[in-house]
């Protein structure tokens, strides 16, 4: 990595993104898929399930489906080959920190590894070492005063600031907009990450903002509890980061979403900290101020302490799976799991392309039963049962709670299934395809060395336009690939993860190789816009759980209507009159202390 500056900095921690994340791709340094000296898909590293393992169904999957030839190599920029652009000069605020012991680096490696998110233009710009605008400096506040400290400098030194949590974000939220003049601040959340205190009686814990998902989750683990809150990113995304997006987690059906879960919370922002006097289960004071910091994205301010929920560790946690003979029959299971109030912690349904590919990702086994026990399955299935392979699609499910309640829960749902032509797949499958939810997202990095761009979003839809939307999106994603020149075949799935009441969460997976395309990401964009567009004409959101960044802002009009962004623009105007927090997230404010809101 090339810098033609004087790197300027004190006091720099050590930082676990500096040393064990990917400056280019998804999770660890030392997780990937590859492929081994046999030719065949293997996945490296010792912290999942599949680590070490060979995969030798899915190099066929992934050539045939995908049109893809992994003699083709289309190799990422290294990063001792990324030049990095000189950042903004403000010795005012250097000074400042200096002053008030702040730690803080302009280092090139270390402003790159908080300039991005893990959208596919995120990933393309680092692979070909073109990112538009890097912030200036990054600081790493101690403290809660010292948040309060460093926005005083920002606006004393008329400096903007983007607040950064785990990085996971995959709505371009994190994101310099090139138009700023400003020197930029990268609010570094990384130290403020330990729990302040659990209280046994009343079941909430006290957490700074910047702990890490697992982190929190395994401090919980070891007195006995659970925060109940496990999102695919849980390994690398924050606490803050889960307000600040208005998340949901896998197990959402028992323990909710992350606005369920919040008692209290810390903001601070250029006005001063936004707290509520008192941490209740409820109140009735007016509109909700947790609901304006909640999806504010950085916006307004940081989330600097959360009070949170949590929940005994449960006695019992079995996993479960469902086959059925198509997706509408796993939909209407889904519709009555719900109706019937019985959802068990976690329930997730794969169309047929997601089943494929689970099937391809499966790890070559060195027993003799196990094989077995596989092909009579698949026999039962397919010859027995009579499902069609081009149709068949799977439900992944979690229970958990005492044994007691895990076995009515199981039975309860055994038999609804079977209504709906389910046949129970077994808690092996379940526990493969739950887990492998935190692998998976790895598949892109593989896929972009051989020229594939891809990504996943998600909407909500009412129960009766899941069907159509799931439909028409795939279609329409396959239908504009083509138009666009697109000459291999696409990846367009998809999946149901989160039941509610009056309808479900639904995830799409879309990729393709762009080998023979001009401009690969213009097509990526084109199709990815016209599926968005479709997901609003089908009555779906234009999130469920990611939030909104830069990526989703042109949608924000149609979705809150003219007055609800004229509000927003207005908390904005109150709370940040100076646009510190200059991400440009939400709605569009853009310039400095005279822009016009």
């Amino acid at each position: 990595m090339s810098s033609a500056y004087q790197t300027l900095e004190h006091d720099v921690p050590q930082s676990y993104r500096d040393k064990i994340l990917k400056w280019n791709g998804w999770g660890y340094n030392d997780s990937q898929f590859a492929i081994n000296k046999d030719g065949h898909v293997t996945f490296t590293g010792d912290k999942y399930d599949i680590s070490g393992k060979v995969m030798p169904h899915f190099r066929p999957w992934f050539e045939n489906y995908l049109g893809i030839d992994l003699n083709y190599v289309s190799p990422a920029q290294k990063l001792s080959d990324v030049v990095i652009d000189a950042p903004v000069e403000n010795e005012d605020l250097i000074d400042f920190l200096k002053e008030n012991n702040i730690s803080f680096s302009n280092s090139a490696r270390i402003r790159l590894m908080r300039a991005h998110g893990h959208t596919v233009h995120d990933m393309v710009n680092l692979r070909e070492g073109k990112i538009p605008r890097l912030p200036d400096v990054v600081v790493w506040p101690k403290t809660e005063q010292e948040i309060v400290k460093i926005i005083e400098g920002a606006m004393s030194h008329n400096c903007a600031i983007i607040p950064i949590g785990g990085g996971t974000s995959v709505t371009n939220a994190l994101d310099t907009p090139v138009t700023e003049k400003r020197m930029v601040i990268s609010l570094d959340m990384a130290l403020l990450d330990k729990i302040l205190w659990i209280d046994r009686e009343n079941l909430t814990c006290r957490a700074q903002a910047g702990i890490v998902g697992q982190s929190l989750e395994r401090q919980l683990n070891k007195k006995g509890f659970t925060c109940g809150h496990e999102p695919d990113s849980i390994e690398f995304s924050t606490l803050g980061g889960w307000v600040s997006t208005r998340a949901s987690g896998m197990k959402k059906n028992k323990y909710g979403n992350i606005e369920d879960l919040i008692v209290h919370l810390n903001f601070v922002c250029p006005k001063g900290i936004i707290q509520k006097q008192c941490q209740v289960p409820r109140m009735s004071c007016g509109p909700d101020i947790h609901q304006v910091i909640l999806g504010s994205e950085g916006t307004f301010g940081v989330v600097s302490e959360v009070t949170m929920k949590i929940f005994p560790l449960p006695e019992v946690k079995r996993y479960g799976s469902f086959v059925f003979p198509n997706f509408e029959s796993g939909v209407n299971f889904f519709r009555d799991v719900a109706r019937l109030r019985i959802q068990p912690a976690s329930l997730r349904l794969m169309d047929n392309d997601q089943f494929v590919m689970g099937q391809a990702l499966k790890v070559a086994s060195d027993s003799w039963w196990a094989s077995l026990k596989s092909s009579v399955s698949k026999m039962y299935i397919t010859s027995w049962k009579g499902f069609k392979v081009d149709e068949i699609c799977a439900a992944t499910c979690v229970y958990e709670g005492s044994r007691e309640e895990v076995d009515q829960q199981e039975e309860r749902l055994n038999k609804l299934a079977a209504e709906f032509h389910g046949v129970v797949g077994g808690e092996e499958n379940g526990q493969y395809g739950y887990r492998l939810t935190f692998a998976i997202a790895y598949l892109r990095d593989l896929g972009m060395n051989h020229g594939v761009l891809g990504e996943s979003f998600e909407t909500s839809v009412p129960w009766d336009k899941v069907l159509s939307l799931c439909r028409n999106v795939k279609e329409l994603m396959r239908r504009e690939a083509k138009a666009q020149g697109v000459k291999h075949p696409v990846l367009a799935s998809c999946r149901v993860t989160q039941v509610y009441d009056a309808g479900a969460c639904v995830y799409f997976y879309f990729g393709f190789n762009a080998r023979g395309l001009a401009d690969g990401m213009h097509v990526y964009d084109r199709i990815e816009t016209a599926a968005r567009d479709e997901i609003i004409a089908c009555g779906g959101s234009i999130s469920h759980h990611h939030g909104v960044g830069k990526i989703r802002k042109q949608w924000m009009l149609t979705t809150n209507g003219a007055v609800g962004i004229a509000l927003l623009k207005a908390i904005k105007s109150e709370l940040d009159p100076a646009n510190i927090f200059a991400n440009a997230n939400l709605i569009d404010i853009i310039g400095s202390p005279h822009c016009k809101l």
